[in-house]
């Protein structure tokens, strides 16, 4: 797993130069990654009902290897999945699109599966990485509400829903601060990709 975010933080570093060649900036701000920790994939396979053993894992568990692209702006979440989508040896097999469909709580971000090539030395194997793709923005929402999270559950109630609604809000105010950046780019230098 290791060594399929080696071969996918590859990837998206080639496409970034190649578009920064292309566009004259480079979409992609920074790349994140992590493999899921043995006991949450032990938790996972005995919340789904599966055995747990290694091939359970590998067929039950699709984000082992994960993947944080964070973005500039909102077109070039959709301009990587484009280009990832062109590329013949990788295969996208699943998308969620929280960006078109927001989470209740105002989670935004583009979630793929996708399986790349790895070249072992004896041996091809095709790995699975979740890939997450969302602007700066959303990442900064997204990493504030999973920080508040985990105290919302010792709140009153009442309390509870007002700081959920204002989060939503906030989300809400990040996703028209999206769409603001976006268009003041497209004014100053034009629209591409």
């Amino acid at each position: 797993y290791e060594a399929a975010i080696r071969e996918m933080r590859t990837r998206f570093e080639i496409l970034d130069a190649d578009l920064e060649y292309r566009l004259s900036r480079n979409p992609i701000h920074h790349i994140e990654s992590r493999i899921k920790a043995p006991k949450s994939v032990y938790d996972k396979l005995y919340r789904y009902g599966v055995p747990v053993t290694l091939k359970s894992m590998e067929e039950n568990i699709l984000d082992i290897a994960g993947m944080r692209v964070i973005v500039s702006y909102i077109d070039d979440v959709s301009a990587l999945l484009k280009v990832l989508s062109l590329q013949d040896d990788l295969q996208i097999v699943k998308v969620k699109d929280y960006i078109t469909h927001p989470k209740p709580n105002g989670y935004r971000s583009l979630h793929l599966i996708v399986e790349i090539p790895v070249f072992f030395a004896d041996r091809m194997r095709p790995m699975r990485v979740e890939v997450q793709i969302r602007t700066i923005a959303m990442d900064y929402w997204a990493s504030l509400d999973h920080q508040l999270r985990y105290k919302k559950d010792d709140m009153d109630e009442n309390y509870r829903k007002e700081i959920e609604m204002r989060l939503k809000r906030c989300a809400d105010m990040i996703t028209a601060t999206d769409a603001e950046m976006l268009d003041i780019r497209k004014n100053i230098y034009g629209y591409r990709i």
